[in-house]
C-alpha cells in the first residue's frame, strides 16, 4: 500500500465515540478527517472536517466519502461488510470487509477460532429446528447468543433447560444462534493487536476486565493484573487469530480465564475497544493513534506502558443518580483527584445503559491508581470496589 503522510484525509465508517476518538487521533497526527454516519449529531461527525451525513448503503453516501478519503476504516462492527467491500473498490479499507463479515457472525467467529488453533466454550450451532432438537446435554446450562447483531450483553440469554432453550431460542425470534455451554469463570481480560499491510504486528499489554449487566465496567492494566503465563497465551492467541485473518488493522480478543487457570476465547471486535480506553493516558502510543498508523501505511512500534491505569465506564445511569432528573456529575470534584483522565463523548442527551465517557486514573504505583479509582467510584455513586 502507498504510505500516506500527514496532510491526506483519513475516512470512517461511523460516527459514535471510537470515530470520534480516532478523528481526533487522527488529526493530532495532521491527518484530514471524514466521518459516514446518518446522525447529524454523532460524536465523531462533529469534530470532524467532513461529515458525510447517509446511510451506510447508499452509493451516494459512500460516493461522497471515497471521494474525501484516502484511506478508510470503520468504528464498529456492525457496519455492513458489503460496504465496505463496495469502497475498498475505489480506496484502501482497513480492516477489510472478509475480515469484518467474520466478526459479524459469532458462528464464523468460532470456526475461524477454531481453525487458528484457539480454543472456544463448548458450542453449537441452533439455526433450525433439528439442530435445536440434536442438542448435546452437556452444553446444558448455557447462554444462547444470536449469530449476529449481538453486543454489550444484547440477544443473549442464559438457559438451564431444554425447556427453557426452546424458549429463549422463541423469544430471539428464531433467528440463527450459537449456544455456549457455561464455564467456571475466574476473570475476563482482552488484548488489542494491531496489524500493518506488511505484517507487522504489535500490542498493547494484556487487560483485565469487570462486567456489570454484560456492560464493560472496569479495565484495569498493570503488570501482574493477569498471570505472566495466561498473560503470554492470550497475546499469543490474539496474534495468531489477527494473522489468520490476513488483519490490517486494531483487532481487540476478548477471553474468559477459567477457574482451572486455562483461558478460552470469547469473542473478537475489528476496532479499537472499550477496554484499551486507557491507553489514550498511560501508553506512549494509544490504540487510536495505531489504528492511524494502520490506515496510513506508517511503521508500528511496540507501545509502551507508563503508568499503572484503571478506567471506569461511564453510562448515562450516572446522570440520574439523585433521582428521576437528569443532573450533570460532579466533575469537578473528581477532577480534584491526582491523575484522573474525563473523556466525554459528546453525545447530547444521557440515557440508562448509554456510552456517554469514560474516566481513567493513572498512578506512580498500583496501590496508588487503585485507590483513587475507588475514590471516584464513590464521588460517582459507582461501585467502589472490583477483584
Amino acid at each position: 500500500m502507498t504510505v500516506l503522510l500527514p496532510g491526506a484525509t483519513l475516512g470512517v465508517m461511523g460516527g459514535g465515540q471510537l470515530g470520534r476518538m480516532f478523528v481526533h487521533a487522527a488529526q493530532a497526527m495532521g491527518y484530514f478527517t471524514a466521518v459516514l454516519d446518518p446522525d447529524p449529531d454523532s460524536p465523531a461527525g462533529r469534530v470532524s472536517h467532513y461529515h458525510v451525513q447517509g446511510d451506510y448503503l447508499d452509493e451516494i453516501a459512500l460516493a461522497t466519502l471515497w471521494g474525501h478519503s484516502d484511506a478508510i476504516t470503520t468504528e464498529f462492527e456492525n457496519v455492513p461488510a458489503q460496504a465496505l467491500a463496495r469502497l475498498a473498490e475505489h480506496r484502501f479499507v482497513a480492516p477489510g470487509a472478509a475480515a469484518v463479515a467474520i466478526a459479524q457472525d459469532r458462528a464464523l467467529e468460532k470456526a475461524h477460532f477454531t481453525r487458528c488453533g484457539v480454543p472456544c466454550a463448548p458450542n453449537t450451532v441452533i439455526a433450525t429446528e433439528d439442530e435445536l432438537a440434536h442438542v448435546a446435554d452437556d452444553l446444558l446450562p448455557g447462554i444462547l447468543k444470536t449469530a449476529r447483531l449481538g453486543y454489550d450483553g444484547k440477544g443473549q440469554l442464559r438457559v438451564a433447560t431444554r425447556a427453557g432453550l426452546r424458549s429463549a431460542w422463541d423469544s430471539l425470534q428464531r433467528v440463527p444462534c450459537v449456544l455456549e455451554k457455561m464455564l467456571p469463570l475466574a476473570f475476563e481480560c482482552s488484548v488489542l493487536v494491531a496489524r500493518g499491510a506488511d505484517g507487522a504486528m504489535v500490542n498493547l499489554p494484556v487487560q483485565r476486565n469487570l462486567h456489570r449487566d454484560g456492560i464493560l465496567a472496569v479495565t484495569e492494566v498493570f503488570d501482574g493484573c493477569v498471570a505472566p503465563l495466561q498473560a503470554q497465551q492470550a497475546v499469543a492467541a490474539t496474534r495468531a487469530i489477527a494473522e489468520g485473518l490476513g488483519y490490517v488493522g486494531v483487532l481487540c480478543v476478548e477471553f474468559f480465564g477459567l477457574a482451572d487457570g486455562s483461558l478460552v476465547v470469547n469473542e473478537m471486535a475489528p476496532r479499537p475497544h472499550n477496554s484499551g480506553h486507557w491507553s489514550l493516558d498511560a501508553s506512549d502510543v494509544s490504540q487510536f493513534e495505531l489504528q492511524v498508523r494502520t490506515l496510513a501505511g506508517l511503521p508500528l512500534t511496540q507501545p509502551r506502558q507508563h503508568s499503572p491505569a484503571f478506567m471506569l465506564n461511564l453510562l448515562g445511569d450516572l446522570w440520574f443518580t439523585r433521582g428521576g432528573s437528569e443532573t450533570t456529575p460532579d466533575w469537578a470534584a473528581v477532577l480534584a483527584l491526582p491523575g484522573t483522565h474525563l473523556h466525554l463523548y459528546g453525545k447530547l442527551n444521557a440515557r440508562p445503559g448509554r456510552k456517554m465517557g469514560h474516566l481513567t486514573v493513572t498512578g506512580a504505583s498500583v496501590d496508588a491508581a487503585r485507590a483513587t479509582a475507588s475514590q471516584a467510584a464513590a464521588l460517582l455513586g459507582l461501585p467502589a470496589s472490583w477483584p
